[in-house]
């Protein structure tokens, strides 16, 4: 009997399958092909996310550029969500984790949050998989255990700390996304919607006087970058925390 699905997404997160090492292939004109692998599937699909955006990707896509077909992916995939927890499997461990530090914990955790954004906003809109995903990979739980281990350092109690870091990977996620979105935007050849911060002021300018507060504050509600924004956000949220330990 086939091994169900999930078995073969389970066989996959152990350490050492056993499997054997893959057949080579060989091309129309009878150059050798590389082997599907899953580390093909996935670096090919980063290519695709990097050169055209996380909506270009799919099963199909992967394959074509692969110069094979479908159903030579679901030998190694179970679908296109378990490309997705590949993805972001893989930038997750690219992301830095420090040793629990209690004096220092608060910049630990805005330091871990930072790295995975930095990750995501190099492949335009793949925080998009993450989205609705149940870390099951390794490398994604192991985001997630590092940022329980530095928020329980700080003093916060486990669930509390629990709720956290879904907040905080949630925002982490949701700024990505619309960063990448904005840049794909701002990079087209249709850019007549994007508006420059003095034309955000001379429009805010000459609003009715219905909008005082937004004629009045223009320059605020229209300063900094968005990475300063990011930041902001980052230090209200862990600065809410109940009980955390102060920093000296």
């Amino acid at each position: 009997m086939s091994p169900t699905p999930e078995q073969r997404r389970a066989a996959r997160h152990q350490l050492d399958t056993g499997s054997p090492a893959p057949a080579a292939r060989r091309g129309p004109s009878g150059g050798r092909k590389k082997p599907i692998t899953v580390d093909a599937i996935v670096s090919t699909a980063f290519g695709i996310v990097e050169r055209e955006g996380y909506e270009a990707l799919t099963m199909r896509r992967v394959a074509t550029a692969l110069e094979t077909g479908p159903s030579s992916l679901y030998a190694h995939l179970v679908n296109k969500e378990d490309l997705d927890e590949l993805l972001i499997g893989r930038l997750c461990a690219q992301v830095e984790l420090p040793e629990p530090d209690p004096a220092g914990w608060r910049q630990q955790i805005i330091d871990v949050c930072t790295g995975l954004r930095d990750q995501y906003l190099r492949y335009p809109g793949i925080s998009r998989a993450a989205f609705a995903a149940a870390p099951s990979n390794r490398d994604t739980l192991r985001v997630g255990e590092g940022m329980l281990a530095i928020l329980l350092a700080g003093g916060i109690d486990p669930q509390t700390a629990a709720y956290a870091i879904d907040s905080l990977t949630l925002y982490v996620n949701a700024y990505s996304l619309e960063v990448s979105l904005a840049n794909r935007r701002l990079n087209s050849s249709d850019d007549d919607w994007v508006v420059s911060r003095e034309e955000l002021l001379r429009r805010f300018a000459a609003l009715p006087d219905t909008f005082p507060h937004t004629k009045r504050y223009a320059a605020e509600l229209t300063a900094g970058t968005v990475h300063d924004r990011f930041d902001f956000t980052l230090g209200l949220m862990v600065d809410g925390l109940p009980g955390a330990r102060r920093e000296p």
